[in-house]
């Protein structure tokens, strides 16, 4: 009577579920399902037996088993195990995980001595060892596996960095969840392949799949499987330039996921509500929506694809507002979250943090990171290998190697991405500034998600390449427009550049206090989000206007805290710099 499944110990004589050092909280017959599944878990038990079982001598209806079964998946949730407990169309329900006698050690796997070769696989994957599962799956007997086991076989190829190799099997999984009846699984696994296919930039495949699970469950799916079918239309609406369709839907997917009493639904439509939302200008709310999002999943354990789905989409939305502080926070969040659910680090992920590494000014560290994602992001998600381009044109730029950068923007460019304001700000470096300003306007054009979130950053860095070229009213038309949304575009790092074009601007009208002061402000809000990059260059110009107003003190202050940590950053362009200033500053001899 006492049983381990999972991160679950079930005491029966104490009638006691513990979750880890944990006790939960059970109706007695809810605790009596669940004893009752377990002790039968080799078949499926009826709904007849089931009813005469918990409910003996008295006329109940179908309702109440639901109701119970019901509580019982909720409470599995809690540990990740609310598929345990699986429902046979039109047979019963059975308990599809392995549970242990916590007595006598490990029992004979549930459907018998002829599937023995699957409980180490079973084991493993339950365990999230998840190399180990996919060495015991691949011995077994392929054309014997069960659905279930085909879906942890895919998951476990899924959290080691191979998606492509998870699609057949999700594909099998489909036809025999179909083939048994259980449209939602198979509605569940096409959502997935869709997924999948969306992450591969396969279009076709991925709107066929969707179009299948909504074959599948039609008008009487569970509302769970619909909210899913919901909200992966909503990702779909994104990716074809309509984000206010793909918000409608995601608001759907939300409400049906919170009716449905689905955790994971709830979550998933949370976040991409907040993304879209963020998209269309709704900043705070976006931002509200997708910290409530992270905040039910870290509550309840999730899955470890959607947690990873989770912790990629807030990272998206950091990185292209420039949101550097928040950006690192979920980026060291999100590696922890690999480690401790066994999972590979994603090209993604290692995308994610060359970013911010390369904001930071770990030049060498960031490098390193966006290599290792591009060479990973070819097989778990091609379609973000121009952004990735785009990020190590950003850190051979930083680092001084202007060919290196021109080259990966242009690559980053002929693979369909924008590659600013990276590339314009290398064309004001080399003198060109109209050609600056003519990209960063083109760039500006479209209703892509990621134009949309990116839109505060590109206007910032317009309306300092427009001081450069000249082009002074359009200058203070975007600061004014800046500066005038404080709601849209709250981040330091959008202030920080509206601050800096107002201080180019002033200097060039020749009010230089009002320029220093800006400038000031600006540096210090790079410095509040960690962009040591930006508050270094700022330096620089402070250094330089303070020398020409005469202030030398202040300005070799400046300097030496410029060369500091330009040689903490390991940055030859940003040391070349400081050399060249600390020459101007000199005395004569």
């Amino acid at each position: 009577m006492n049983f381990q499944f999972g991160p679950f110990r079930l005491d029966g004589p104490a009638r006691s579920l513990r979750l880890r050092d944990r006790e939960l909280s059970l109706q007695p017959r809810v605790f009596d399902l669940l004893v009752y599944l377990i002790r039968n878990s080799a078949r499926v038990v009826s709904k007849d037996e089931l009813l005469d079982t918990l409910w003996p001598g008295v006329t109940v209806t179908d309702n109440s088993l639901q109701r119970a079964v019901s509580a019982l998946r909720a409470v599995l949730r809690e540990g990740g195990m609310e598929d345990a407990v699986r429902n046979i169309p039109r047979s019963g329900y059975r308990f599809c995980a392995e549970a242990k006698s916590a007595d006598q050690g490990a029992s004979e796997p549930a459907s018998g001595d002829s599937e023995a070769p699957l409980a180490p696989a079973r084991a493993a994957a339950m365990q999230q060892r998840w190399a180990e599962a996919i060495a015991d799956y691949q011995r077994c007997n392929a054309e014997s596996l069960d659905a279930r086991d085909l879906e942890s076989w895919a998951l476990a190829l899924q959290c080691t960095g191979k998606p492509a190799d998870a699609i057949p099997l999700l594909m099998r999984a489909c036809a025999l969840n179909a083939q048994s009846g259980d449209k939602d699984a198979a509605a569940t696994n096409a959502v997935s392949l869709s997924v999948l296919h969306l992450e591969r930039g396969e279009a076709a495949l991925m709107k066929g799949w969707l179009e299948r699970a909504r074959d599948l469950i039609g008008d009487t799916g569970l509302p769970a499987t619909a909210g899913l079918v919901q909200w992966m239309a909503a990702r779909i609406a994104a990716a074809e330039g309509e984000v206010e369709e793909a918000l409608r839907l995601a608001e759907s997917a939300y409400e049906t996921g919170r009716a449905a009493g689905s955790t994971k639904i709830e979550a998933l439509a949370l976040m991409y509500r907040g993304f879209f939302r963020l998209s269309l200008g709704d900043t705070r709310g976006g931002l509200a929506d997708q910290d409530h999002a992270a905040a039910i999943s870290l509550s309840h354990q999730t899955d470890p694809v959607t947690g990873g789905t989770l912790y990629c989409n807030i990272l998206w939305a950091c990185r292209t507002f420039g949101d550097w502080s928040r950006a690192d926070q979920w980026t060291r969040g999100y590696r922890e979250f690999c480690t401790t659910s066994g999972m590979e680090f994603t090209g993604s992920c290692q995308l994610h943090r060359a970013e911010v590494l390369g904001a930071q000014g770990a030049l060498p560290d960031a490098l390193a990171h966006i290599e290792d994602a591009l060479a990973r992001l070819d097989g778990d998600a091609p379609w973000a290998l121009g952004d990735a381009y785009r990020v190590l044109g950003d850190i051979k730029s930083a680092m001084g190697d202007t060919d290196a950068a021109l080259a990966a923007y242009d690559k980053s460019y002929g693979l369909g991405w924008n590659p600013e304001p990276g590339r314009a700000l290398l064309l004001v470096e080399r003198g060109e500034f109209d050609a600056a300003l003519a990209s960063l306007e083109r760039s500006l054009i479209g209703q892509s998600w990621w134009t949309l979130q990116r839109k505060g950053m590109l206007l910032g860095h317009l309306a300092v390449v427009a001081v450069h070229a000249g082009r002074y009213e359009r200058a203070q038309a975007l600061i004014d427009e800046l500066a005038g949304n404080d709601e849209r575009w709250p981040m330091p790092s959008i202030r920080a550049l509206t601050n800096e074009a107002t201080a180019l601007l002033a200097g060039v009208r020749g009010r230089t206090d009002e320029a220093l002061r800006h400038l000031h402000l600006a540096r210090q809000l790079w410095t509040s989000i960690d962009c040591r990059l930006n508050a270094t260059r700022l330096r620089l110009q402070i250094a330089t206007l303070q020398r020409v107003t005469g202030d030398e003190v202040g300005a070799a202050a400046e300097l030496s805290a410029a060369e500091a940590t330009a040689a903490e950053l390991k940055s030859a362009k940003l040391l070349r710099e400081c050399e060249a200033l600390r020459r101007q500053l000199a005395p004569a001899s």
